[in-house]
């Protein structure tokens, strides 16, 4: 950047980069993170990913960002498809700042008008997956139709991504979880994934989804605790090493043995 100043893609680069570690930095490099952003989309207006960045944060500090986020899922949808089109990011936007079922909506959409790109199949599970985790509707018709469309999704992407479909696997077990006879189906993926010879870092991220499933789904507090206890000993930081071990000192302040 000191280099080329004239690149804006340096910019830009650097600070997504800084986003995507905002979390596990502590050196004070992200402290000023939202007015970087703010002079890297100047700079770079068409980068409509980095748009989504810049109000998934401003989200975070409970800006109002509704009407801003629905006119970007416009350009996002006229925009290439890619990974890097902001369309992932847009929709964790809608379903955190607008409403899981705009952003359902807008994946839908997106799927209509290329119904083949897979990577528009893997956005429209995840924010199907994100609707049912927080789902608080009373109407469980509903519940069980986005579910068996979840699921549908889901067992179609785990065959189009079978390198990497882990994260889609531990997905789909959380989702059969919340399903009406779903639980013996949930408990049997779990238990597959659990004896799969995986990275440290992916046994982390199995062992916060298994407690957590545990937890909420079985009312089995003595083996939740066990797992967290199991992701918080793998030394890899993350947001789910965190959260297990936030789980933990909340038990521990608790009149639990």
């Amino acid at each position: 950047m000191k280099m080329q100043p004239e690149m804006v893609e340096w910019n830009t680069s650097y600070v997504l980069w800084l986003v995507n570690t905002s979390e596990h930095r502590d050196d004070g490099l992200a402290a000023d993170i939202s007015e970087k952003m703010r002079v890297a989309q100047e700079q770079d207006p068409e980068n409509f990913y980095l748009a989504a960045c810049y109000l998934e944060q401003r989200g975070k500090k409970r800006e109002d960002v509704k009407d801003e986020a629905r006119e970007l899922a416009v350009k996002v949808l006229r925009n290439p498809v890619s990974s890097y089109n902001g369309m992932r990011k847009i929709l964790r936007v809608h379903s955190n700042y607008v409403s899981h079922d705009e952003a359902i909506a807008l994946a839908e959409e997106a799927l209509e008008l290329h119904p083949d790109e897979r990577y528009l199949k893997r956005c429209a599970a995840l924010c199907l997956k994100w609707k049912i985790i927080f789902f608080r509707d009373r109407d469980s018709h509903e519940k069980q139709s986005l579910i068996d469309r979840a699921v549908s999704l889901h067992e179609e992407v785990i065959s189009l991504y079978p390198h990497s479909s882990f994260a889609n696997k531990v997905d789909l077990a959380n989702i059969h979880a919340k399903s009406n006879n779903g639980m013996d189906k949930a408990e049997q993926m779990f238990q597959d994934l659990l004896i799969m010879d995986l990275e440290p870092a992916e046994k982390q991220v199995l062992y916060n989804h298994y407690a957590k499933y545990l937890h909420f789904d079985r009312n089995d507090r003595k083996n939740s605790i066990r797992y967290h206890m199991k992701a918080a000993e793998i030394l890899v930081r993350s947001f789910h090493r965190a959260n297990s071990i936030k789980v933990l000192e909340k038990t521990k302040n608790k009149s639990w043995n």
